[in-house]
């Protein structure tokens, strides 16, 4: 884990756009963000004008430190989001971050980034400081699958799964893995998404001797570790770690 500075900016919305019906995608002007964050790391956000009072963490989808721009890629789940989705380009949205101390290993390797939904936001920022990472997709039907051009100029090899077998191999993303292993040296895998995924592939990379590191989400009151809403106990030593805190990256084992 790292110690990194954090920061509240009133953050100019430059771009709000969606890719498809429920996914949307927002670009933030907030330079001191922008500068300090790194893969893995979330947002929490605020509408000051809106109905919800808890802020709301968004992981970090890219951020580009000489244009001072912070992007998050979320779905419509509830009242704040459909909120967010209403705002146009030019108005302010206060973010407090870059949050998190655990981070995704951005270390030399052959890396394998797996993810499912919005679980595929955060990936993005990570393939970017990667070399040519294997990349799997994993979605509901093909109209999920938007995801394959923001890896494509990042990503050495791309995989795609889809639970009606509209795109790609037909079934969940751990169904791709012995294929992905036996076309693939692969030395450590990162992935977030639902954790039904997430504990399926961290148990299939144990079994082929493969490191796994995972990306919790977890309902968050401050993000900043105060409020203890987004604990968990290590299945290693019982020791409770705070999401928000000391994640939300962490190895598998600790998870699962």
């Amino acid at each position: 884990m790292v110690q990194v500075k954090k920061f509240l900016e009133d953050a100019v919305i430059i771009s709000q756009q969606a890719i498809i019906r429920d996914v949307w995608k927002m670009v933030l002007q907030a330079p001191h963000i922008a500068k300090e964050a790194r893969p893995g790391q979330f947002v929490n956000l605020r509408y000051m004008e809106g109905s919800t009072f808890l802020r709301r963490p968004f992981g970090i989808a890219d951020a580009d430190p000489l244009a001072g721009t912070v992007t998050v890629i979320y779905r419509l789940v509830g009242q704040g989001t459909h909120e967010m989705a209403r705002l146009k380009e030019g108005q302010r949205i206060s973010a407090e971050g870059p949050l998190g101390e655990g981070l995704f290993t951005t270390t030399p390797g052959n890396v394998l980034l797996a993810g499912g939904g919005v679980g595929l936001a955060p990936l993005i920022f990570l393939a970017k400081q990667l070399d040519h990472p294997v990349v799997l997709i994993s979605g509901k039907t093909a109209d999920e699958i938007f995801w394959r051009e923001f890896f494509e100029p990042y990503a050495g090899k791309i995989y795609i799964t889809t639970d009606d077998g509209s795109r790609g191999i037909k079934g969940f993303a751990v169904q791709a893995l012995p294929v992905i292993f036996a076309e693939n040296t692969i030395d450590r895998v990162s992935v977030c998404g639902p954790t039904v995924m997430m504990k399926t592939i961290a148990a299939a990379t144990a079994q082929a001797g493969i490191d796994c590191e995972v990306s919790m989400e977890k309902r968050m009151a401050c993000g900043i570790g105060v409020c203890l809403g987004c604990t968990f106990a290590s299945k290693i030593s019982g020791k409770r770690y705070k999401v928000c805190a000391d994640g939300p990256v962490f190895p598998a084992q600790e998870v699962f």
